[in-house]
């Protein structure tokens, strides 16, 4: 079983060593290999994305990744910002299927935002998928100044795309996991706006035919913003675009008290996958010992899961935070009167007591 490491940026560093800390606490033999990316890699080799990362990340089994980020790479030309790693990796490995679990734990109830009887019991899927839409649609461009800057530029510009086998495979990936769970899929879209969405909408109800047992139901993205907030529990599976499920699992994790306790998992057709928390490289915080690197460590439960085929260490994982939470232990993002703060390293070295 091959991990290739990529902490990144900002808390990448801090939060991938404690998933790796309790990785190791298995019994089990893992082949680990460390690489650059992001800005720590633009740095050291100018570009966010060197070669040699990417031939790694192709050459293992499944991808453990950080963050990536920092305001002082605001000034690079797009192409070379750290934010692009993420995107590269997706496309060259095919990493199509974003699975975000929105789960809400009962410890944890009182520290989201909305009333405990709204979120008690929450758990929802988010399948985002990840190759299309207007993040990587073409032409991707602006018309810029004589200069080439864009300060001064008339007008910018991205396209929407998608195509028929793109959106069917993630409509069954969606059916297959709702088959799972409890066989409801809600395909969120913006038909009545957007031609992409409309085509979107047909082919999720062609494919649909080939699962009886599934109900679906459609709602448009602004519906489906407000009814996470209002009735988060109607949702079972959640199939959305690449831009509106970056948004909506962003809200979602919200729902859960912090998004520090979001994981996801992006996997190909293979069921090699990338793995990695939802939230950013926070460098604000980076470095003082305070992110929660909870989503990282249930990240690396859906590694074992998904990747590479450890169902047993997966839950293993996932029964030690519970266990973990249910001791009153957090960090600062979770933390509430009663409980008991504690740093990230401390929550990791909890969380493997707790194997």
């Amino acid at each position: 079983m091959k991990i290739a490491v990529l902490p990144g940026d900002g808390i990448g560093t801090e939060i991938v060593a404690e998933a790796i800390k309790v990785l190791k606490a298995l019994d089990l033999r893992f082949e680990m290999e460390t690489a650059l990316v992001g800005g720590a890699a633009y740095d050291a080799h100018g570009h966010p994305l060197p070669e040699s990362t990417l031939k790694l990340a192709m050459q293992s089994d499944a991808v453990l990744f950080g963050a990536v980020g920092d305001w002082k790479y605001d000034s690079l030309d797009r192409p070379l910002r750290p934010e692009q790693a993420i995107l590269g990796l997706r496309k060259n490995m095919g990493l199509f299927a974003n699975f975000r679990p929105a789960i809400c734990y009962h410890e944890l109830v009182n520290a989201s935002s909305l009333k405990p009887e709204l979120i008690a019991g929450l758990d929802i899927l988010i399948i985002r998928e990840l190759t299309g839409d207007i993040y990587f649609g073409q032409p991707r461009g602006r018309r810029v100044s004589p200069d080439g800057a864009f300060a001064g530029a008339e007008e910018a510009f991205d396209t929407m795309r998608y195509t028929r086998p793109e959106v069917e495979r993630i409509a069954r990936v969606a059916f297959e996991a709702a088959r799972k769970r409890h066989k409801r899929v809600t395909s969120v879209d913006k038909a009545n706006v957007l031609e992409t969405f409309q085509f979107w909408k047909d082919i999720v109800t062609e494919v649909h035919k080939d699962y009886p047992d599934v109900a679906l139901d459609h709602m448009y993205v602004d519906n489906a913003a407000m009814q996470l907030v209002k009735e988060p529990k109607r949702f079972d599976v959640v199939v959305t675009g690449n831009m509106f499920g970056d948004i909506l699992s962003d809200e979602a994790s919200m729902l859960t008290g912090s998004i520090g306790m979001l994981p996801s998992a992006s996997l190909n057709a293979s069921r090699q996958g990338l793995y990695e928390p939802s939230h950013g490289s926070a460098p604000d915080i980076a470095g003082k010992g305070i992110a929660n690197p909870l989503a990282t460590i249930l990240s690396a439960a859906m590694m074992l899961r998904f990747s590479l085929d450890q169902e047993a260490a997966a839950q293993r994982i996932e029964a030690a935070v519970k266990k973990v939470l249910a001791q009153g232990l957090r960090t600062a993002d979770i933390f509430s009167e009663g409980t008991q703060r504690i740093s990230t390293s401390q929550m990791g070295d909890a969380v493997v007591k707790a194997l």
